[in-house]
Parts: structure tokens; C-alpha cells; sequence
């Protein structure tokens, strides 16, 4: 029974120590003078892999000495190790185990603490925490920042992942593989203009830094630069004393200039600018050279879009008097379709700008004449908040008082069914929706409506 304890334990003794032996042979195994097994570039991890080089040394000669493996080591600079194992079957073993009884024990608790100090390394750099990396000329976000707004942005992801999953791996050549085909992190290109912008966007300028500003946007192609000198000149153009500045300073066909440019950012801007400019009477009758292609570029870009709301922000102030309605007035079908087509904030603007043509009664005819959707009998409808209703209720009280006051009514004849002539006035239809308007639970309504029964 002694003897076959004994050979018990040092059965035991050899299973540990190949154990031993296989971590040794897992953890070095690959690695070449150019490659680490942990891609980390602390100072501390060459102590750290020295250590386990040396710890495999000893493990290999304990296999050697417990199992007749042969393990070699070979010394260079980055002390490169292998470990070979011959296993032996049959009565060779027992002729092993029988003459390696005495030195079981000790070789046992050898493999157990080796074993032991392996395994804590491994779990010591397992807990490091992954790094974000970055590129030059770039910058990377991690995917807990928030996204870049701008002309373009999201949210980027970081390499923990692709590490985690890289340590996970259960071969090692499959993390040698892992490392070199890596997908680097997403990045978010920086600008690196050479030119720096002289001004804050919101400082207020004089004349001589406004000819500066007005210089640099003449000379420059590039959006970014155009984009911030359009703001600049907007922001400045609120004030009356700008105003004039930018107009005797020849600015406004700069800016106009690029309301024909493609990139629709640059041509919101450039509407934004020439609509704060517009408010001067002065400036206004130089605008009117470009009313025309504002209002083409406007019914044709994308629908309820920032460029379509600058633009007809501009033509509501340019219409804002007389005497330039008369340019616009080939675009009333477009008016009233995009009046049924647009979003919330899309009609209220067209309804302003519409209005405005409804308040001079030499545009009457030419108002209701045009043709017009049929569907535009539903924005009397009660499910409308107040703004629209209102803005609907005023449009129709000023046609209906300039057919009376121009006499069109007697010439009922010359519209035509689908004309806005014949919508309001003719079908009733409108007056009906009017009337079933007059219970609405909202008193300035209620009052508008009041208002418009009494005069039909």
C-alpha cells in the first residue's frame, strides 16, 4: 500500500507540473523579437514579462526533471523560450514513478506555487484598463461623449472591446492574429486650417473690421472660413448702425454672391445675413436684384429645410412693403402648395408672407386668380392651435374685404373653379368652417371669428 501512495503522489506531482508546463508553453509560445503578448506600452510590463521568461525557465526544468520531457532556453535580447514534451507510456513510467519517490513531495509544492504566481500575473494584467487610442490629425471620442453636432458627427467606439475580446481568445495564435488585424478606433477628422478666424462671431464690429471680415469672405473657397464670416456679418447686420456700414462697404453682393453656391449650410447663412440686412429700406432696393433666384431656390430645395426657411423669412421682410410684391407674384401657386405641403413652422411663415401680399389691394386679382389645392379648406379645421388659426382667419378676412373693395365679386366669372377666388367666396365652404369655428374654447379665436362673420 506504501508503495502505491507514493506512486499516487507522484502521479499527482506529474499532472501539476505538465499543467505547469502547458501555461508556460501558452504564455510564450508566438512571441518573436517584434511582438509582446500584451499589448501594453508601460515602462513596467518589460519587468513584468522578464518575470514570467524566468518563471517558465524554472517550470520547464521541473517538467524536465518530473515527467523526462526536455525543455531548451535559448538567450538573447528578448529571451525567446520554448518548451518540449515527450511524453512516455507503459513500463517506463512505472520505472519513473518508482524511482521518483522520494522527491515527490517537494516537487508537488514547487508546481502548486508556481502555478499559484502564474496565475495571479495573468489576472493582474487582465485587470488593466483598457486605453482610448488616437491618431494624428485626429481625435478620438470614446462612446460616452457625446456626439459632434455640426456639419456631421456620432458617437465613436473605443478598442476595449476588440482588446476584451482579443484576451478572451483560446489560442494563442488567435491573439497574435487578433492584434495585427485590429480595426482601429472610428475618428472624427479635426480641421487644421492654417487661418485663424480674427473675430468672435458675436463681437460687434466697425467699419474697419467689417471691411476685414467682408475681405476674407471674397478671398476664401473654404466653407468652414465662409461659414463663420456669414454669422459674423449676420449677427452684426441686426444693428441699424451695420446696416448702412455693410452696404456702403459693397458687402451685399459679396454676400449674395453665395446664395448660388451648392453647400445649402453656406447658403442659409448668406439668407440669414441678407434677411437682418433687408430690414433697411435702403439696402432692400439692393436685395431686389436677387428676390427672384431666392424665391426659385426656395420652392425647389428640400421641404420644411433650414435653407427653405431662411429663404422665405427674407421674402416675408422684402415683402413687408409694396413695392417689390410685384416680383414675386408669378409664385402664388408655389406659395399655397408649399402652404399645404410644408410642416407646422413651414405654414405659419408662408401664411406671414402671404398676408403680407393680401394687404395691398393691387395684388388682389392676381392673389385670387391663381390656382390653389382644394385640401386647404382643412386648416380651418378647430384641431389647429391658435397661431394658425389666426394667421388663416386674417388671410381670408383681407381677401374677402379686397373683392369687395375692388368689385371683383362682379366679375365672378373670369375664375375658375380652382382658383382661390372660388374656394373662399364662391363655394361657401369656407364660410361654413368659419361658422363651426365660433364655439372654440379658445377667446382670441373665438373674437377673430366674430370679427370676420360681421363682415360678410
Amino acid at each position: 500500500m506504501g508503495r502505491t501512495r507514493e506512486a499516487g503522489c507522484v502521479a499527482a506531482g506529474v499532472v501539476i507540473g505538465a499543467g505547469a508546463c502547458y501555461c508556460v508553453y501558452r504564455l510564450t509560445w508566438g512571441r518573436d523579437d517584434n511582438e509582446k503578448i500584451w499589448d501594453y506600452n508601460d515602462d513596467d510590463e518589460d519587468g513584468e514579462s522578464s518575470d514570467i521568461t524566468e518563471i517558465g525557465v524554472e517550470a520547464g526544468k521541473a517538467a524536465n526533471t518530473a515527467v523526462g520531457g526536455r525543455a531548451r532556453f535559448q538567450g538573447d535580447s528578448k529571451a525567446k523560450v520554448k518548451v518540449g514534451k515527450e511524453l512516455k507510456s507503459g513500463p517506463d513510467i512505472k520505472m519513473e514513478a518508482h524511482s521518483g519517490t522520494q522527491r515527490g513531495s517537494g516537487l508537488e509544492a514547487k508546481a502548486k506555487a508556481l502555478f499559484s504566481t502564474l496565475k495571479e500575473q495573468a489576472s493582474a494584467k487582465a485587470g488593466k484598463g483598457a486605453r482610448l487610442g488616437t491618431i494624428s490629425g485626429s481625435r478620438t471620442l470614446a462612446s460616452s461623449l457625446p456626439c459632434p453636432g455640426g456639419r456631421g458627427g456620432g458617437c465613436h467606439p473605443t478598442r476595449s472591446g476588440a482588446r476584451a475580446r482579443s484576451r478572451a481568445s483560446g489560442k494563442s495564435k488567435g491573439k497574435v492574429e487578433a492584434k495585427r488585424t485590429r480595426t482601429p478606433a472610428t475618428t472624427w477628422p479635426v480641421h487644421r486650417g492654417k487661418f485663424n478666424f480674427p473675430y468672435k462671431i458675436d463681437d460687434i464690429l466697425g467699419a474697419t473690421d467689417l471691411q476685414k471680415v467682408l475681405d476674407i469672405l471674397e478671398r476664401t473657397s473654404d466653407p468652414f472660413i465662409q461659414e463663420v464670416a456669414l454669422v459674423t456679418l449676420g449677427n452684426n447686420a441686426a444693428y441699424s448702425f451695420n446696416q448702412n456700414a455693410i452696404r456702403e462697404l459693397g458687402g451685399l453682393p459679396i454676400i449674395a454672391k453665395l446664395i448660388k453656391t451648392k453647400d445649402p449650410i453656406i447658403r442659409e447663412k448668406a439668407y440669414n445675413a441678407l434677411n437682418n440686412l433687408s430690414v433697411n429700406a435702403e439696402n432692400q432696393g439692393k436685395i431686389k436684384a436677387y428676390i427672384s433666384q431666392v424665391c426659385d431656390d426656395t420652392m425647389i430645395c428640400c421641404l420644411d429645410s433650414a435653407v427653405q426657411m431662411a429663404g422665405l423669412r427674407l421674402l416675408t421682410n422684402m415683402t413687408v412693403t409694396n413695392h417689390y410684391q410685384h416680383l414675386l407674384s408669378y409664385s402664388f401657386p408655389d406659395f399655397f402648395a408649399l402652404l399645404f405641403l410644408g410642416n407646422y413652422f413651414t405654414k405659419i411663415q408662408i401664411m406671414k408672407l402671404l398676408i403680407n401680399f393680401t394687404e395691398n389691394p393691387a395684388m388682389t386679382r392676381e392673389l385670387v386668380s391663381c390656382k390653389v389645392p382644394s385640401e386647404l379648406i382643412f386648416l380651418f379645421n378647430k384641431e389647429w392651435d391658435r397661431e394658425i388659426l389666426l394667421n388663416i382667419l386674417t388671410l381670408f378676412e383681407n381677401i374677402n374685404d379686397n373683392i369687395k373693395n375692388e368689385g371683383l365679386a362682379l366679375s365672378r366669372k373670369e375664375f375658375s373653379r380652382s382658383s382661390l377666388f372660388f374656394l373662399f367666396k364662391e363655394s361657401g365652404v369656407c364660410v361654413k368652417k368659419i361658422k363651426a369655428l365660433a364655439n372654440h374654447s379658445d377667446l382670441v379665436v373665438k373674437v377673430k371669428v366674430l370679427k370676420v362673420l360681421t363682415k360678410l
